[in-house]
């Protein structure tokens, strides 16, 4: 059944009356009035309303210098700052003797090389530096030496020559022109003794290769089934003529020696010690073009019984040969006749092998014939095959 709800005048006594809903509104409206007018009296008691900059915070500080066309006012400086001390001068030290710096040694003046005076007219003209004795093994044990009276062709004369155990005119010393040899391969025929056998059907190239400004020469003898030698020599082409870089002999496996410029050294790939680097240095394939050189460009210092010493230098040592230039003699080769000045290396320790030289005039000074003898008198001896134009050498 639904509850029905009495009119308020129908309530029970003693409960307090509701007020109505216009009471309600006007009392409303007056508390609204009433903040209103709170609200705008106290903004002008309180005072001007804070910037909003002030409540943000900040840990740096900005001092602004005045303007220079202005003088700063004077102000008292707050009571905690007080102006820096100046600062202390410091203690003079006492004053001290100057060390004495020490003197500068003494430097002995080099000579300057003499300028070659027969400049070769084809092929660039370069200086050779032949060494001044054989017997020296060192420039300071060279230098040591009692100079002897001048030989004829310019060098030093018999006081040498008796050091190097032999009789002429004396080592060739000092600086003379070089005529490097062009591109050239020369084919050879050899004979040759091994032992009790003889050596036949030998045959064999020299091959010159040469830019003006490296070299690469090789000389290869090969019989049917084995290879009696082969000399292979690479460098560069400088102001004392050759200057090797590498040597190396090869029959069944390579030997190889390296020139160590920068440290004075011939270094040995077989781990043997190294020795000293002597000015002007070749090897047993280089010197033979050096030689040639030397002869090529100024024949006439270089009569009969002239020695020339030069460090030499093979696959696992470096000594200095020297050669004895003999007279011109005539030659029956298979590939002709030739006139040719000989060149002597004689053995002058024990295992010393003889090597001798046959340069022809005709070919550039090149060797139309090279003998090497060992020791215990095996020997190779490869003679020009293939005969070449006269001046195919420039």
């Amino acid at each position: 059944m639904p509850t029905l709800v009495a009119p308020s005048s129908q309530l029970p006594a003693g409960l307090p009356e509701r007020p109505s809903w216009r009471a309600l509104i006007g009392l409303t409206l007056l508390v609204a009035l009433v903040h209103v007018v709170l609200l705008g009296v106290a903004p002008m008691a309180i005072g001007p309303e804070p910037s909003p900059l002030a409540s943000k915070f900040s840990t740096r500080t900005i001092v602004i210098a005045p303007p220079a066309s202005e003088a700063p006012a004077p102000a008292a400086a707050p009571a905690q700052a007080k102006p820096a001390p100046p600062p202390k001068p410091r203690r003079p030290r006492e004053p001290t003797a100057p060390r004495p710096k020490p003197a500068p040694a003494a430097v002995a003046p080099t000579p300057e090389p003499d300028t070659p005076t027969n400049p070769a007219p084809e092929t660039p003209d370069l200086t050779a530096q032949a060494a001044t004795d054989s017997g020296a093994t060192s420039p300071e044990a060279a230098a040591s030496a009692p100079a002897g009276p001048t030989s004829p062709a310019g060098g030093t004369g018999t006081g040498t020559a008796a050091a190097a155990g032999g009789e002429g005119s004396g080592t060739i010393a000092g600086t003379q022109a070089m005529k490097i040899p062009g591109s050239v391969t020369l084919d050879f025929e050899a004979t040759g003794q091994s032992g009790a056998s003889p050596q036949r059907g030998v045959f064999g190239e020299l091959v010159w290769l040469q830019d003006g400004s490296r070299y690469d020469g090789r000389l290869t003898l090969k019989a049917v089934f084995f290879t009696l030698l082969n000399w292979h020599s690479t460098g560069r082409i400088g102001p004392s003529g050759l200057e090797p870089e590498r040597y190396s002999e090869s029959r069944k496996s390579e030997v190889a020696s390296h020139f160590a410029r920068d440290r004075g050294q011939v270094v040995f790939s077989n781990n043997a010690p190294p020795v000293p680097l002597l000015a002007g240095a070749q090897d047993r394939m280089s010197v033979m073009m050096q030689l040639g050189g030397l002869l090529a460009a100024s024949p006439e210092r270089y009569p009969a019984g002239t020695k020339i010493s030069v460090q030499t230098v093979g696959p696992k040592d470096a000594d200095v040969w020297v050669f004895v230039v003999g007279e011109e003699e005539k030659l029956s080769l298979p590939a002709g006749e030739y006139v040719a000045r000989k060149l002597t290396r004689d053995p002058r320790r024990d295992f010393d092998r003889k090597l001798e030289l046959w340069l022809a005039p005709a070919y550039g000074y090149l060797p139309v014939r090279i003998k090497q003898t060992e020791t215990n008198g095996d020997f190779a001896d490869a003679q020009l095959r293939k005969p070449l134009p006269a001046g195919s050498s420039n």
